[in-house]
């Protein structure tokens, strides 16, 4: 291990008494011993450069275990239906779903696709990608389907973006249920101030290298893999619970114009390409008291029609719809 010693060697001291100390030798500290030293001190806080598990060693007997694959994509730019895939990286592993723990080895997959145009300057600045990287590349899609036929549940850190991008270009990814660690777990709540993956990994006292594929993986699985909250549950539980929940997309069909700061004020969207202000609920008795709430703050006590779209973990951050219905209020 790299080591620096410091040496103390001070200027021969005048005659003394016998009583004076001699002067102390040279004193050697590790860089891990350095910052644990620091770290003890309250006016300092050090970083780690975080480095890939690989293994995350045996299981518990009996429990049972769900297989998730992690995943991200670096791409051209921001649009599903121009824009493609660059590079992507999965890292398959097992999670003990009691404890969200995960253990054994980690299967990585990490590759380069040719775009057939040429990365947008943006976009290079980003990832550190250049067309040379990428020329004549292509995704081994026999590899990328036998990591997706094992997979009980795909996370990315940010879904929306993701999963149209890896459905385009690998169709199989639309039959497994997915989560995303950047919505369906609440950050603010559990103390942190940016859901931004570096600084969810700041927080635990790691930086890294950011945007490229595998270490953004690599780095995702390990935030996920610690406790976040006083509950004592980590991420891939969180995600695991939230990926066997239902959603619904709450949709103001017909809203008054003078009710848009109220529904704006109430964490309502607008969109749009549909022209309906909407809002996200994670479950049937928040999506009911969602109803009452228009009905007596929007519409005014009015007979009134909202959409209504359920989305499950098969559905859910696709550009598909869910199952679609009307409520009358």
């Amino acid at each position: 291990m790299s080591q620096f010693s410091f040496d103390f060697n001070p200027p021969e001291p005048p005659a003394s008494p016998a009583s004076v100390a001699p002067a102390p030798g040279p004193v050697s500290l590790t860089l891990e011993q350095m910052a644990q030293q620091l770290d003890a001190h309250p006016d300092y806080r050090v970083l780690r450069r975080l480095v890939p598990v690989l293994d995350h060693g045996a299981a518990a007997d009996g429990h049972t275990t769900q297989r998730v694959l992690v995943l991200d994509t670096e791409t051209t730019g921001l649009s599903h239906a121009s824009d493609r895939i660059i590079e992507l990286a999965l890292l398959l592993v097992q999670v003990d779903v009691a404890t969200g723990r995960p253990f054994g080895p980690v299967e990585t997959f990490e590759g380069f696709e040719d775009p057939g145009m040429p990365i947008p300057e943006v976009a290079k600045q980003v990832t550190g990608i250049s067309d040379d990287m990428v020329r004549g590349q292509r995704l081994d899609d026999a590899r990328v389907q036998a990591l997706i036929d094992r997979a009980d549940l795909v996370v990315a850190h940010n879904a929306g973006f993701d999963r149209p991008f890896v459905e385009a270009r690998f169709p199989g990814f639309a039959h497994k249920p997915w989560a995303c660690s950047f919505a369906d777990i609440d950050w603010k709540a559990l103390g942190s101030e940016s859901a931004k993956l570096s600084a969810l990994a700041l927080d635990q006292g790691w930086f890294y290298d950011a945007h490229r594929a595998l270490v953004d993986c690599h780095a995702l699985l390990q935030v996920l893999g610690h406790c976040c909250g006083d509950d004592g549950h980590n991420g891939l539980q969180r995600l695991l619970a939230a990926a066997g929940q239902p959603r619904y997309r709450l949709g103001a069909v017909g809203a008054p114009f003078e009710a848009k700061d109220a529904l704006k004020a109430r964490g309502y969207r607008w969109d749009g390409e549909k022209r309906v202000w909407s809002c996200s609920l994670n479950s049937e008795a928040l999506l009911g008291a969602e109803c009452d709430w228009l009905r007596s703050n929007v519409y005014g006590g009015r007979r009134a029609t909202v959409a209504v779209e359920a989305l499950d973990a098969l559905t859910r951050y696709a550009l598909r719809p869910g199952s679609l219905r009307n409520v009358t209020l």
